[in-house]
């Protein structure tokens, strides 16, 4: 059992930054794929970056490339999400998410995650 708890979240202006955390209950955090996610009313969740399991290289969605850097810091089992330039677009509810098991090719399907945290909401004012 993996237990996954978000934090961070908040409201900030458009053009701004936040950065959400992610505490994870798994001593060996490297050999999980994990993964953020995040959701807006109506819409499909989605995948916004991710780290393969035992793969060091972080994989992020097209949407957020080059605006949102996700790291993880192995010997304190916490995830990161370093969100800049925020976007209207961008708020949602965001999540980690983690699983031991799935193939590379599924890193950004979610139905593919065992583990899940509750989330953090992420609000961009105008």
């Amino acid at each position: 059992q993996v237990e996954l708890v978000e934090s961070g979240g908040g409201v900030v202006p458009a053009g701004g930054s936040l950065t959400l955390s992610c505490k994870t209950s798994e001593r060996t955090l490297n050999r999980y794929t994990v993964a953020w996610f995040r959701q807006a009313p109506g819409k499909e969740r989605e995948f916004v970056a991710g780290f393969k399991k035992n793969n060091a290289n972080a994989y992020a969605a097209d949407s957020v490339k080059g605006r949102f850097i996700m790291s993880r810091d192995n010997a304190k089992n916490i995830l990161y999400l370093q969100m800049n330039s925020l976007k209207a677009e961008d708020a949602a509810v965001y999540y980690c998410a983690a699983d031991c098991c799935l193939i590379s090719s599924s890193l950004r399907r979610s139905s593919e995650y065992d583990y899940w945290g509750r989330g953090t909401q992420v609000t961009v004012s105008s």
